[in-house]
C-alpha cells in the first residue's frame, strides 16, 4: 500500500516587503514639518532620526549620499536635503511639497515669536538663553556626526581613507579655519575622483568574473 505523497512546498521566491515611503504629498508636506518643528538649533539630528531610524524612508548609507550633495550645493543644507527627499518620491512635486514642509510652520513660529520678543534681544537673561542654545546645538550636530560613522564602513573608498578625509576636513575646519570653499576644492574634489576610480576598478572586476 502506497502512503501519502508529502505536499509540494512551494519554491516560488518569497517577496521582500516593500520599503516604507511617504504615502503622499500630503504625508510628506506634514511629516516634513513636524521635523522642521523638532529643529531647535539645528534640523540635522531631526531629520536623521526620523528618516532613517523611525520613518525609514532613507537608509543610512542614502541619508549620507544625500546630505553630502546638500552640503555643496548652494543654499540651506536642511532644505537642500528636504528637495531631494520629496523629489526621490514623488519628482518636484515632492521637492516642493518638502520645501513647503520645511518652510511652513517655522515660518509663522519665527514671526510669531519675532513680534513677541521684540526689544528683548538686549536683556542679559535672553542672551544667557541663547548662548546655552548654541552649546546644545553644537551637541546636536556632533551626535549626529557620530551616528553617521558607521555608514563609512560601507563606503567605497574604505575606512581608513574615509576616517583620514575626516579628520582632514576637521582640522582645516576648527583649527586652521579654512574657508569651507576650499576645504571642498582641496579635499572634497581628490576624495570624488578617488571614489570614481574605485567604483570603476570594482566594475571592472565584476565585468571579468561575469
Amino acid at each position: 500500500m502506497s502512503t501519502p505523497s508529502a505536499p509540494l512546498v512551494d519554491a516560488a521566491p518569497s517577496i521582500s516587503a516593500p520599503r516604507p515611503r511617504p504615502a503622499s504629498l500630503r504625508a510628506l508636506f506634514w511629516a516634513i514639518n513636524m521635523m522642521a518643528l523638532q529643529g531647535f538649533g539645528g534640523v540635522l539630528a531631526v531629520v536623521q532620526r526620523e528618516l532613517v531610524e523611525k520613518k525609514q524612508w532613507l537608509t543610512l548609507e542614502e541619508f549620507v549620499e544625500d546630505w553630502a550633495v546638500a552640503q555643496i550645493m548652494p543654499g540651506p543644507n536642511v532644505v537642500n536635503l528636504a528637495l531631494m527627499v520629496g523629489d526621490r518620491y514623488f519628482g518636484w512635486r515632492g521637492a516642493l511639497a518638502a520645501l513647503g514642509g520645511m518652510l511652513f510652520l517655522p515660518l509663522l513660529v519665527v514671526m510669531a515669536l519675532t513680534i513677541a520678543l521684540s526689544g528683548l534681544g538686549q536683556v542679559a537673561q535672553v542672551q544667557g538663553a541663547l548662548r546655552g542654545m548654541g552649546a546644545v546645538s553644537a551637541g546636536l550636530i556632533a551626535g549626529t556626526g557620530l551616528r553617521l560613522v558607521p555608514a563609512l564602513r560601507s563606503n567605497v573608498m574604505g575606512l581608513l581613507v574615509c576616517t583620514g578625509l575626516v579628520g582632514l576636513t576637521f582640522v582645516s575646519i576648527a583649527w586652521l579655519r579654512v574657508p569651507l570653499g576650499w576645504v571642498l576644492l582641496g579635499l572634497g574634489l581628490p576624495a570624488f575622483f578617488w571614489a570614481l576610480r574605485q567604483i570603476q576598478q570594482i566594475q571592472s572586476r565584476q565585468g571579468d568574473g561575469a
